[in-house]
């Protein structure tokens, strides 16, 4: 039998729009970042905060008008994310965030600037995704956005969290941040008082784990997605999702039942009105030593 973690009552409310850039953008806002604290073992150098997934639903609540409107009238999003020319999910996401954060009326924040490069003479320290000033704090706030997506392996432990890509590890990406992204005291002769990341994605763990054994500092409240080498039983409808979608899976599969079985990500339903994530992987050929 095929498994899902036992998560009840998540608050998914992207899934409830029409539009697949809706649907994206209200993903972006609403769901929680996949870490809820910082893993055991992380080196911290220059701290920086999680929104709690309360937070993330306050903003979600906030901008819920203006996510029904473009579900109708979506052309100022399509325009928008046209001036997108990458395929990187990554800048989509932060396309998403920018457009968002674009829309003052609808969170207490006031966008002081976007991609920001910090340059010393000829030569150039570093970029920050977002520069912030909070209207109920006061405070200004420097954002990083990651949108990102990490395969536990062996124990689990802070180490062995691989991407695609297996040298972008969920070590490597943290270590970033506390290294490098957060390094600036001042931006644009702001001084910076706050540093926040925005990491949103999915976390996936290996077929029968259980609930018990994901780490505390790992954040339930979003869906965990499994992966694995096996195929998914045809009785629970699965089919493999575009790459935009594993932001948010279309309101209609995109694909049929897969004939031939390829690395990605796919949907499936093993409870009704539940959307699983799986994330399948051919086995790796063997090496023999002769």
């Amino acid at each position: 039998m095929f498994l899902t973690l036992q998560q009840d009552h998540l608050f998914e409310p992207w899934l409830n729009f029409k539009n697949p850039l809706v649907r994206q953008l209200a993903f972006s806002i609403a769901s929680p970042d996949i870490l809820k604290a910082y893993p055991d073992q992380f080196q911290i150098h220059q701290p920086f905060q999680l929104h709690s997934e309360t937070v993330w639903q306050q903003y979600f609540h906030l901008y819920q008008s203006r996510l029904l409107y473009l579900d109708q009238h979506p052309h100022e999003l399509e325009d928008f994310l046209n001036q997108l020319k990458s395929t990187r999910l990554g800048l989509r996401f932060e396309m998403f965030v920018w457009f968002w954060l674009r829309d003052s009326d609808y969170h207490p924040y006031e966008l002081l600037g976007h991609s920001i490069q910090q340059i010393a003479g000829a030569r150039t320290l570093g970029e920050l995704d977002f520069l912030l000033k909070n209207t109920e704090t006061q405070q200004i706030e420097h954002w990083e956005v990651a949108l990102k997506y990490y395969l536990a392996e062996c124990d689990f432990s802070f180490s062995h969290w691989y991407g695609l890509n297996r040298t972008d590890t969920l070590k490597r990406k943290l270590n970033h941040f506390t290294q490098k992204q957060f390094q600036f005291d001042q931006a644009l002769d702001y001084p910076i008082q706050q540093r926040f990341v925005m990491l949103k994605g999915q976390l996936y763990v290996p077929l029968n784990t259980t609930i018990q054994q994901v780490p505390d500092w790992v954040n339930l409240q979003r869906r965990i997605g499994l992966w694995g080498y096996e195929f998914i039983p045809a009785v629970y409808t699965p089919h493999r999702l575009q790459r935009h979608e594993w932001l948010c899976p279309n309101d209609s599969p995109s694909s049929h039942a897969p004939q031939l079985w390829t690395d990605g990500l796919y949907c499936y339903q093993q409870q009704a009105e539940v959307q699983n994530f799986y994330m399948y992987r051919h086995r790796p050929l063997l090496q023999y030593r002769v």
